[in-house]
């Protein structure tokens, strides 16, 4: 049975401005070695910069992949919970967001899980995709693969270049293989993107 892989991958570390620091083009580069070693079919990205040169950061160990953006990983907000459903730890984030910016996000979100969750044919070839992106599309990914309420994207987070991998088969629940796997990265490239705490 044709299997759909997909490697979400969270960009590298970016300063203020959204471009890469150096810390981030030495995530993407461990990430580009840590993929080399797969049959990658193709590798798509987010426009935004930090991205964008993750991508092209990867492409150096993927030769003859091709490399394209794709505008349903841009980052955005997936899912505005309803007064009814509001964690109360989150209920400040939302402020200012109002209805046609959320709409917006659900069309993006929908249109994410369209283009990019469909299981291959039966008798097809399996693929081989990673998905360069953001920690909420991400989430959003892991959360429609467990088939969980739309709320559960807003309790899982993504490491700069922490790996996570689902599976897709025809007629079979998605599998979610691995989420935000940082063993690519040394000690002191792990946990960027989060709060600062004790991390393990």
């Amino acid at each position: 049975m044709a299997t759909r892989y997909l490697y979400l991958a969270r960009h590298g570390a970016a300063d203020a401005f959204g471009e890469l620091t150096d810390v981030g083009y030495k995530q993407a580069d461990l990430l580009g070695r840590r993929l080399a070693e797969l049959p990658i079919d193709a590798v798509w990205h987010s426009m935004l910069p930090r991205a964008a040169a993750t991508a092209r950061e990867l492409a150096k160990h993927l030769p003859d992949v091709p490399v394209a953006d794709a505008a349903e990983l841009i980052d955005h907000v997936p899912y505005v919970p309803n007064a009814d459903e509001m964690p109360h730890a989150w209920a400040g984030f939302f402020d200012g967001f109002d209805e046609a910016e959320a709409a917006a996000g659900r069309r993006t979100a929908e249109a994410l899980v369209a283009r990019f969750t469909k299981a291959p044919e039966r008798t097809g070839a399996d693929s081989h995709e990673v998905l360069v992106t953001h920690a909420y599309p991400i989430a959003w990914l892991v959360r429609d693969a467990l088939e969980a309420p739309p709320t559960q994207w807003l309790g899982l987070d993504s490491a700069n270049t922490g790996l996570t991998v689902i599976e897709y088969r025809v007629g079979l629940s998605p599998t979610l293989v691995m989420f935000n796997d940082q063993s690519h990265l040394a000690g002191d490239l792990r946990w960027t993107g989060f709060r600062a705490t004790v991390r393990p």
